[in-house]
């Protein structure tokens, strides 16, 4: 399912949404394990994601992985996205939101999405989806914002896109906003669950503690060193 931006006449033209699920992380903070594979409710953060993106409206998803793909892979494999591999992934996030671009469709817009964000519900895309259909004009990526700090997934357009894949090799979302800062939309939103994401054991604790949400590593994963 897509999105619906308002056109001339009262008329509406659908909006084809593309995503990427950047899941390419070494895990180093969690004992080199690969984060988006802890379950909550015995579904790996992963599956959530797709679950998430697919049902709050993206037509196109290109899942991107680096480090631990060969692991990771199997558990997307059901699912009908596009698999890529960031062959240099140690070069950091910059380089698979990259990779991730020159693999997606042609779409109107694209939304980068993180693989280990515990709570994300497909409303949660929906609405961030629908944020961007009501940015003013000039607007050209949209981001949550949370307390006062940047959350994720984040949104833009088209013509971002094709900025970035002309960019040097280092530009992504983060650089691209920092020279375009009069072009970025922080929405502003009580919703939490933009904000939260996993990196450390510490992280994995606060939010049994904050939510009773309690993450587990499948079992071959969980007697690894942490």
């Amino acid at each position: 399912m897509g999105c619906i931006l308002k056109g001339g006449g009262g008329l509406y033209s659908r909006l084809r949404v593309g995503a990427l699920l950047l899941a390419a992380g070494a895990g180093s903070r969690l004992g080199g394990r690969p984060k988006c594979l802890l379950e909550l409710g015995g579904v790996p953060l992963i599956r959530r994601q797709l679950i998430a993106l697919s049902g709050g409206g993206v037509d196109e998803l290109v899942v991107v992985l680096g480090h631990h793909a060969a692991r990771i892979e199997p558990v997307v494999g059901e699912f009908p996205v596009s698999v890529v591999r960031n062959p240099e992934p140690g070069l950091g996030q910059a380089s698979s939101t990259r990779v991730g671009l020159q693999a997606l469709p042609a779409v109107d817009c694209v939304v980068v999405a993180l693989a280990d964000q515990p709570l994300l519900h497909a409303q949660d895309v929906a609405d961030l989806i629908k944020a961007y259909k009501q940015r003013a004009q000039g607007i050209e990526l949209v981001q949550p914002l949370v307390d006062g700090q940047p959350g994720n997934p984040l949104v833009f357009s088209a013509a971002v896109r094709e900025q970035i894949l002309a960019s040097p090799a280092d530009v992504a979302c983060r650089r691209w906003q920092e020279r375009h800062a009069a072009q970025v939309l922080r929405w502003n939103t009580p919703n939490r669950r933009y904000a939260v994401d996993i990196d450390t054991e510490q992280d994995i604790e606060e939010l049994a503690q904050r939510t009773g949400h309690r993450l587990r590593w499948p079992q071959d994963l969980a007697q690894v060193a942490s």
